[in-house]
């Protein structure tokens, strides 16, 4: 407010008002605020533990955390909290666990004992000596009188053991003799087929000579060899040449009236290949893959494998000389079904 003055100048005035602010009323809203949304969150997560557990694992959870029983046999959860054996078990407290049990087994084949008729009887059935009444100048049951003889035994008995020997199912083996028999017979037919196929072919009579079947503790075995000037494959090469080919197709046939499974040997000689890329190993099961395609083209189904292995030359046939060209083979093996 202005207020004029004599010599005409007003004076202000200026009211200042102090206000003066309440006390500190504290946070301790704020701590229980932050206990409430735990216990909330605690509890919505129990709710959402509870709707997410089955009734066996909320009873082995519980049991779990629960201190020993000494009413129980074990402990309580058993170490198991989802399925261990607890007093609230269906029949815990009637456990049998370390309850003697009657177990039923296959009965103990009997002895056949046979006693040595220049011995005298078992010690095991002779009566027990009582002290002062034996007669001092006899012998007891049990024991020679005199000097022991040969063979035997103070204080009692030569009891002879015989232990009972199962006897051999001679049916079985004979069963399994004759499957035996019957297969060797007709790899035997079939090795003969295949020669004959091959003889009287007269574009096959250069090549018969590389047909090479024989019969192996393993089963029937077809092996096509390489000749001098004569490759079953190029070198180098998985491409069959045609007179392979010519020779798979009289042995196929044969093949597709067996039912044993069929394995497939690849084999080179000890020639180092040729280039960093491959080496005899790759060739030798490049050549025995390519065998299994022509023989699937000929009729055979992947059901009739067994396996195709590239052996390089670590099987040669003509160990004396790892060069020779017999060593660059394919074996065609039908495995035996029965003994040999």
């Amino acid at each position: 407010m202005a207020v004029k003055t004599r010599n005409g100048r007003p004076i202000i005035i200026i009211r200042r008002e102090e206000v003066i602010e309440g006390g500190h009323h504290g946070g301790a809203w704020k701590v229980a605020y932050a206990d409430f949304v735990t216990a909330m969150m605690a509890f919505f997560l129990l709710m959402w533990l509870l709707s997410a557990t089955t009734e066996e694992q909320r009873v082995g959870l519980a049991d779990y955390f629960s201190p020993n029983n000494i009413l129980a046999r074990s402990n309580s959860g058993s170490g198991q909290p989802f399925g261990g054996t607890t007093p609230n078990a269906a029949g815990s407290l009637a456990s049998d666990r370390g309850a003697m049990q009657a177990v039923k087994t296959k009965p103990i084949p009997l002895l056949d004992v046979e006693e040595d008729d220049s011995e005298t009887t078992a010690l095991a059935s002779t009566p027990k000596r009582e002290s002062g009444t034996a007669d001092a100048g006899k012998a007891e049951p049990g024991q020679v009188e005199g000097k022991q003889g040969p063979g035997a035994v103070s204080g009692a008995a030569s009891v002879q053991l015989r232990l009972p020997i199962a006897p051999a199912a001679p049916a079985a083996q004979s069963k399994v003799s004759d499957l035996g028999q019957r297969e060797r017979q007709a790899f035997e037919q079939a090795a003969e087929q295949i020669r004959e196929a091959v003889r009287n072919d007269p574009a096959l009579a250069e090549v018969a000579k590389q047909l090479a079947i024989d019969i192996t503790a393993e089963g029937l075995r077809i092996q096509l060899l390489d000749e001098e000037r004569r490759p079953m494959f190029p070198s180098g090469s998985a491409l069959m040449a045609d007179r392979t080919r010519a020779l798979l197709a009289k042995v196929a046939p044969v093949l597709l009236r067996l039912p044993e499974q069929i394995a497939i040997d690849g084999h080179t000689d000890a020639a180092a290949f040729r280039g960093t890329d491959r080496s005899n190993w790759e060739l030798s099961a490049e050549r025995a893959n390519a065998t299994r395609r022509i023989l699937g083209e000929l009729g055979l189904g992947d059901d009739r494998f067994r396996s195709v292995t590239g052996h390089a030359d670590r099987d040669p046939m003509v160990k004396t000389d790892p060069m020779a060209a017999a060593n660059r083979r394919i074996a065609i093996l039908v495995l035996r079904r029965g003994g040999p």
